[in-house]
């Protein structure tokens, strides 16, 4: 092959490969444009941010995504955001959504993770009744009370209120059950209705408080009968402890014997003398 043709052959593909640039260069510009066009601004978190927490500045920045990656109702600027409270975590780098804080102006800290026409009431308890520590905020519990109803002699043990949302950990807000760490504190924070406060307020008043911890996937509320000591020992052949009697001894009064009825007078008058004599009211025999 002579050195023209081999020449001509390397032109040839200089123009192919010129050619052939150009038009990937022309595709990507318009893949680039269209893209471009469909992106969308979004407001993410630059680091975890706890349950109570305020939100600054420097904890979220602007970021772009394609529109139909983007969940909806995102915030589009940071300024919608900041000084508002977190009321679910919010992990580094995940959308800052509206459901995940409070309402604006509600401020931060325990106020802002309690709902709307909810009420936070506080029961104190021990490492036993708060389950080893394992109730945590974001966990659910029944709350339990033992009690004698009516003075009574028998103990009985019934449930108060069934599936209550764990808002606080003594001063710890944060959710640390789901990594199975379990932290003991004197005081559980939880949210309650209006008038499931005054129930808890009435337990509290009236026996011990116990917290029974449920899977959070278990919503159940089905009503659950209180039971007294006799149901430990049915089908055991051991006697109830019998309830303790107070014998009260009645006192009795008698009334005062009448007195005896005094017989009629009549007045005897002899010249200057004046004499009473007893008349006997019995017949004659």
């Amino acid at each position: 092959m002579n050195r023209s043709r081999l020449m001509l052959i390397g032109a040839l593909a200089l123009v192919l490969g010129a050619f052939a640039s150009l038009l990937a260069y022309r595709t990507l510009q318009k893949h680039i444009g269209t893209t471009e066009g469909n992106l969308q601004d979004a407001v993410v978190a630059t680091t975890d941010l706890a349950v109570g927490a305020k939100i600054q500045d420097s904890d979220v920045r602007i970021v772009h995504f394609p529109v139909d990656a983007v969940p909806q109702g995102i915030f589009h600027h940071t300024k919608s955001v900041v000084g508002r409270g977190v009321v679910l975590p919010i992990a580094q780098g995940e959308f800052v959504l509206p459901l995940k804080l409070a309402g604006e102006n509600s401020g931060s800290g325990l106020v802002s993770t309690i709902p709307a026409g909810m009420r936070a009431v506080s029961v104190r308890v021990s490492d036993i009744s708060s389950v080893g520590g394992f109730v945590q905020p974001g966990t659910r519990v029944d709350v339990l009370m033992t009690g004698n109803p009516g003075g009574s002699a028998e103990p009985q043990a019934l449930t108060v209120l069934k599936n209550v949302a764990v808002l606080a950990n003594g001063m710890n807000m944060d959710r640390n059950a789901v990594r199975g760490e379990g932290q003991n504190a004197p005081i559980i924070t939880l949210a309650v209705s209006p008038d499931d406060a005054q129930k808890l307020a009435l337990a509290i008043a009236q026996g011990r408080i116990e917290l029974a911890l449920r899977n959070p996937m278990d919503t159940s509320q089905n009503d659950v009968a209180a039971i007294g000591m006799h149901s430990l020992y049915q089908n055991t052949g051991m006697p109830m402890p019998a309830p303790v009697h107070v014998k009260v001894k009645s006192i009795t009064t008698r009334a005062p014997a009448p007195a005896p009825p005094t017989a009629p007078t009549v007045e005897v008058i002899k010249g200057d003398k004046r004499e009473t004599v007893k008349v006997d009211q019995q017949p004659p025999q």
